[in-house]
């Protein structure tokens, strides 16, 4: 993607956003609601044209690839006639696109749909419909997926399945996978890269150990002599701070943990724990985001009544 831009009245979706989306890997599409994920997602798929920018895959924009579903495939909502049962729904596809209709068979076993899929759309649970939106964007067995929210009304056994199945389809077959999520446990253990947006404009995006680098690191700390020790750290300007009230705990930002050590040996100060602390995505994310929400709740002793 490159310089997309979109306009919606005097609402700027999205703003000259431009990122990468390399294959083998599974990358996370991050952003508070209103930060133009949707909108970036349906731009790049010809769903909306863009004021300025251009999306290619392999080169090519959209439109102009020959045979759309055996190339990318996405799902941006699951939506199924409630008549039409789940294996009929995915042979309209095949019929519509060329491809075998015994491949609808196949893709319900790969998603997990195989003894459902003679049943109604219509009585599909939530994480069902998410299920047989999956099994339609691979359809055409394509190299790019782009999946909106996907997880969304899964189980947590359907969470987990999800998480190896996307890893699956990246590392060992090679394919690109784009997924915008506000699960930010379950991207950080699924995502290999993370794109990060507010406010229709790029924010950050890297590896979570890039994103983490970014965030300053801090130790935890644990003695008998905490007083002592928080003195001991602080004579030079350290920032330090109990972990909580009840603990003999110590945060530590701007030191590592040889230096924390080599001082408390030097001062004769006893040490029950000494471990570095690492920022986990949801803590980068709300840092990285911080301001650019589009639904800002009140404090609640502001909203008290």
């Amino acid at each position: 993607m490159n310089g997309l831009t979109k306009t919606f009245g005097k609402v700027r979706a999205v703003d000259d956003l431009s990122f990468t989306v390399e294959p083998g890997q599974v990358t996370g599409f991050l952003g508070p609601n209103g930060a133009g994920k949707t909108t970036t997602l349906r731009m790049a798929l010809g769903l909306i044209t863009p004021d300025t920018g251009t999306t290619t895959f392999n080169g090519v924009g959209y439109p102009g690839l020959p045979e759309p579903m055996r190339q990318v495939g996405a799902v941006l909502e699951t939506a199924f006639h409630p008549a039409r049962s789940g294996r009929d729904h995915l042979r309209v596809y095949c019929r519509a696109t060329g491809l075998p209709v015994g491949r609808a068979d196949e893709v319900l076993g790969l998603v997990g749909l195989g003894t459902a899929g003679r049943r109604r759309a219509g009585g599909y649970s939530l994480g069902m419909r998410q299920r047989l939106g999956l099994a339609t964007a691979l359809l055409g067995d394509p190299a790019v997926l782009v999946l909106d929210e996907p997880a969304n009304g899964l189980d947590p056994e359907g969470i987990q399945w999800l998480r190896g199945f996307l890893r699956h389809l990246a590392h060992d077959q090679g394919r690109t996978v784009l997924v915008s999520s506000h699960l930010l446990s379950e991207v950080e253990q699924t995502a290999d890269r993370v794109v990060i947006v507010g406010a229709g404009k790029l924010v950050r995006q890297g590896t979570l150990a890039e994103l983490r680098s970014g965030s300053a690191g801090s130790v935890l700390v644990r003695s008998p002599q905490t007083t002592a020790l928080a003195d001991l750290l602080r004579a030079d300007g350290t920032t330090v701070a109990p972990t909580d009230a009840t603990s003999d705990g110590l945060t530590v930002t701007g030191l590592s943990t040889d230096e924390i050590g080599r001082r408390a040996f030097a001062g004769g100060i006893e040490l029950h724990e000494l471990r570095s602390r690492t920022s986990g995505l949801e803590e980068v994310y709300f840092r990285l985001t911080a301001g650019s929400e589009q639904y800002a709740a009140v404090p609640a002793e502001q909203g008290a009544v």
